[in-house]
């Protein structure tokens, strides 16, 4: 257990994977903090120690051992927390039953996760991104990614068979982060006549260098892609690429790198 007087809470970010590229040299930003609900007067001050130190609360639960839950989030990750009555102490980590059970994931799920994972749905919508894929494909997926990230053309290979035979559509929110040449890359793709036939010349080309950078990048575009990189940034993604799709349940679900193995079936559906 946790005694608030004397507490140190550390929170730590997340490490690149090595099935992802990021920016050489540049520590990573943190994420922005949710929309937390409003502090009680009567706050326990274990509660409060743990807000001083990062963590945003956005509800409570009841739990079966008398210990009342508190749904929270450190960065974009659903942390639940169980306080003594007094209080004073808390056990952070995942409670569970006789028979192996999270018995808070559902609140966790419900106060957490899915207004979350709403909220960044709904801000990669709005984002400037780029169709690989039919529109009326029943899957949607969202995918950051830069022009010279070799991680990033791994996975447009891999959903070949899922996007050619019209079931996904990924959209390409494009970031120019990795080289000297990454955002001159993403503003000829961005400011092509055509932009998804340029993100397809420069995928196809990958290896022989992609496409063509534009000498400089236009105001216009460096715009865009600086607020596509604050918002990979924001939902906590250290590099490229950053997915998020629909599982299911309809719950939005986020990979950072390419995923592996079974994965990659989870991410992209069903063939």
């Amino acid at each position: 257990m946790i005694r608030s007087r004397s507490m140190l809470f550390l929170l730590a970010t997340a490490a690149l994977v090595p099935t992802a590229c990021a920016r050489d040299g540049e520590p990573a930003k943190p994420a922005a903090a949710p929309a937390a609900k409003p502090v009680a007067a009567n706050e326990p001050a274990v509660v409060k120690t743990l807000r001083s130190q990062g963590v945003e609360f956005m509800g409570t639960f009841e739990t079966p051992v008398g210990l009342t839950g508190y749904a929270g989030v450190a960065g974009q990750r659903p942390l639940g927390v169980y306080v003594s009555k007094d209080g004073q102490y808390a056990v952070v980590g995942t409670l569970v039953n006789a028979q192996g059970e999270d018995v808070s994931a559902a609140k966790l799920k419900e106060l957490v996760s899915a207004p979350l994972g709403a909220q960044a749905w709904s801000k990669v919508e709005a984002s400037h991104w780029v169709a690989d894929g039919k529109a009326d494909a029943p899957r949607v997926i969202y995918a950051f990614s830069d022009p010279n990230c070799p991680y990033c053309n791994h996975f447009w290979e891999a959903a070949r068979p899922w996007v050619e035979s019209g079931k996904v559509q990924i959209r390409e929110i494009l970031v120019g982060v990795i080289r000297e040449d990454s955002a001159n890359k993403a503003a000829a793709i961005l400011g092509a006549a055509s932009p998804e036939q340029a993100l397809l010349e420069n995928e196809r080309n990958f290896a022989k260098g992609g496409i063509k950078p534009l000498p400089t990048v236009p105001a216009d575009v460096q715009a865009k892609l600086r607020a596509n990189e604050l918002l990979m940034l924001e939902l906590g993604f250290q590099g490229t690429p950053g997915i998020l799709f629909k599982d299911v349940d309809g719950s939005v679900q986020m990979r950072s790198g390419m995923p592996q193995g079974e994965d990659l079936a989870k991410v992209l559906g069903p063939r």
